[in-house]
């Protein structure tokens, strides 16, 4: 797999170490202070519910969008802060997850897709669970926090409770893939992922059942036992919910609360204008369910359903985090609870034609952002600048009073909970490899830049989006003549990489 870094054409080298003392004390804010060790209401130190969602996009109420029923997402942000532009570092899920926490970019984990572990590389590092449970944790999790099969046993002080549920509970689709199952056995796949689209049903399912019969429900549930079994000392629980990820399955009263007809399309299903060969991806992940198209779009029809299905999977999702919260207020623990809540990736509904992620577009890699600690000064607020989830790390740390790692690779964002429209992030960096070529993209608060680069480091192709002039990111703009020097200028921001971007975060 790739290894390129722009790490190493980095133009002005910083001492690792150096510097992260100097971000790191200059991240630590009176809220991060008022926080820490020992100030909390009981005395204690503050706990972590750390709660992550597989594949949301930020087509939520408190990002602005209307006809989302995903009411308790919307009033953790009324107690929290919305972080507007928060950025994935590879729109894929064990790459962005590991790279959250880890605290280390793709380059450095060099974890690229689904079947690496990142201690094949790093073996020695510290993971976020982990960093809490050195320092007197309760550290439990349940359902996706690592990458299905890539669990981490150090990071937990306990092993995750059993909270699966069958893919689909209506018996004929279970049949089906009992059948496939069955066909299946014995043969080999050269990836997991190989044999998951070997056994793929239908990429949907509305079951009037109860919550618990799908794993979110069930995963709730088990949520609940961990907050109330650990009430009584200083926790860091993650809780992983499964959907909206596909196939998209979710009881029938979810799929009551929209009507289809009412459901907005996507406006751009068009490749980008002069978008290069590497892009988009051909949505292979949706075409293995069943039903799907193996080549070619979508009928309006097809599009339309499975709109509706992943609206109805995150009102579903939303409702099990309300059951999390409404237990976490029951139990008297939300004044000593830090909650951050976050999309693993984006997710493209039928825009630029294409559907799912695995991409460097905007609709990708921008996934939802949201944390509430006790005490910040400015709740219900929308901090708008430019955050990455390798951000994800410091933070926390800062907010609970536990020192950095000096692996960090990212920026507490602390501050930005007491001054959200703080100056901040000048760049946000995410990455993507197709076949032989990596591709690195630098959001910028006006453009999106991304470098196509072979194994050797040579360019092999550039794109350029002018988000002023189109937030869509519907027409390459790289090679008019007029964006010549914007070029220049962000192919050189690009080489300084994220170290220059975090020095200037410092200064």
């Amino acid at each position: 797999m790739m290894t390129h870094s722009l790490e190493a054409s980095c133009s002005n080298p910083i001492s690792r170490r150096g510097f992260l003392g100097t971000a790191a004390t200059a991240a630590v804010t009176g809220l991060a202070a008022r926080l820490g060790a020992g100030n909390t209401p009981a005395g204690r130190r503050m706990n972590v519910l750390f709660v992550a969602v597989d594949d949301l996009r930020t087509e939520l109420g408190c990002y602005g969008v209307q006809g989302i029923h995903a009411p308790n997402i919307d009033r953790l942000a009324a107690r929290g802060t919305v972080f507007d532009r928060a950025y994935c570092q590879q729109a894929v899920c064990s790459p962005s997850r590991t790279s959250l926490l880890t605290g280390c970019r793709p380059d450095t984990t060099k974890v690229y897709d689904l079947v690496t572990h990142f201690r094949q590389h790093l073996p020695d590092v510290v993971a976020l669970p982990q960093h809490f449970k050195n320092h007197g944790y309760f550290t439990r999790s349940v359902g996706k926090i690592y990458h299905g099969g890539l669990d981490d046993k150090l990071s937990w002080s306990e092993p995750a409770p059993r909270a699966g549920r069958p893919m689909y509970a209506l018996k004929e689709n279970q049949a089906l893939v009992a059948r496939k199952t069955a066909a299946a056995a014995g043969k080999k796949f050269a990836t997991p992922s190989a044999r998951y689209n070997a056994l793929a049903g239908p990429p949907y399912e509305c079951a009037d059942v109860p919550d618990n019969a799908y794993s979110d429900g069930a995963i709730a549930d088990a949520a609940l036992e961990m907050l109330r079994e650990a009430k009584d000392q200083s926790f860091f629980l993650a809780v992983g919910f499964l959907k909206p990820h596909l196939p998209f399955v979710a009881p029938k009263k979810y799929w009551d609360l929209y009507r289809r007809d009412e459901i907005p399309m996507a406006p751009n299903p068009f490749a980008p204008k002069d978008a290069c060969k590497f892009t988009l991806a051909d949505w292979g992940e949706l075409r293995a369910y069943e039903g799907m198209p193996r080549t070619g779009p979508l009928t309006e029809e097809q599009a339309r359903t499975l709109k509706h299905g992943y609206y109805a999977c995150v009102s579903y999702m939303d409702a099990q985090l309300g059951r999390v919260l409404d237990e976490l207020d029951r139990l008297g623990l939300r004044e000593r609870t830090i909650i951050v809540f976050w999309g693993d990736h984006g997710w493209k509904l039928g825009e630029h034609g294409a559907w799912c992620k695995h991409s460097n577009v905007e609709n990708d890699t921008r996934a939802p952002l949201l944390c509430s600690a006790p005490g910040q000064k400015a709740g219900g607020r929308h901090a708008p600048g430019l955050v990455e989830f390798v951000d994800i790390y410091p933070s926390l740390c800062d907010l609970a009073g536990l020192p950095l790692p000096a692996h960090l690779e990212g920026s507490s964002f602390a501050p930005l909970l007491d001054a959200p429209e703080k100056p901040w992030k000048k760049a946000a960096f995410s990455q993507y490899p197709r076949g032989n070529v990596m591709g690195y993209s630098m959001r910028t608060d006006r453009y999106r830049f991304t470098r196509w680069l072979d194994r050797n480091g040579a360019e092999v192709a550039h794109e350029l989006y002018d988000h002023q002039d189109d937030p869509q990111e519907n027409a390459n703009v790289a090679e008019r003549p007029e964006n010549k020097a914007v070029v220049g200028a962000l192919t050189q921001q690009m080489q300084a990489g994220w170290q220059a971007v975090r020095a200037g975060l410092a200064e």
